[in-house]
């Protein structure tokens, strides 16, 4: 059986209320698997999106976040000034990600393999991935027959 993946972008103005809003509709209602928001992780003062995520998760991922500077930090030295995130809300996946798109590539191609396996363990949509691009893990199932 293939499910079709659908894709929505949408544009939410800055602000912990407007982004917190925003992610329980995405989440609650229409019932998004994974969100992936991008800006507002600055140190900024309109910077909120981490407040927002506290706002709606159930659990945070502090590895999502640890393992995103890492990359990003050979790149460059102000990504120590990054607040990038993940958490689950219900069955969705939320990761926070930078707003410059070079930022954004780094960021994912760091944590993106792991995203898979955490949509199974949520209870979210399975998804595949094209090896060719990313080589998704998922552990292999320890049998006893």
């Amino acid at each position: 059986m293939t499910t079709k993946l659908t894709y929505k972008r949408q544009i939410v103005a800055d602000g912990r209320d407007t982004v917190a809003a925003a992610l329980r509709q995405l989440s609650d209602v229409d019932k998004a698997d994974l969100i992936l928001v991008t800006g507002g992780t600055g140190p900024a003062p309109r910077d909120e999106t981490p407040e927002a995520l506290d706002d709606v998760i159930g659990k945070r991922l502090p590895g999502f976040g640890e393992s995103m500077r890492l990359p990003s930090l050979k790149e460059v030295p102000t990504a120590i000034l990054s607040r990038q995130d993940a958490g689950v809300r219900g069955q969705t996946l939320i990761v926070t990600l930078p707003g410059k798109p070079a930022a954004i590539a780094t960021c994912l191609e760091a944590v993106f393999a792991a995203v898979p396996y955490c949509l199974d363990l949520v209870g979210a949509a399975r998804i595949e991935t094209n090896p060719a691009l990313c080589d998704a893990f998922r552990p292999k199932r320890n049998t006893l027959d």
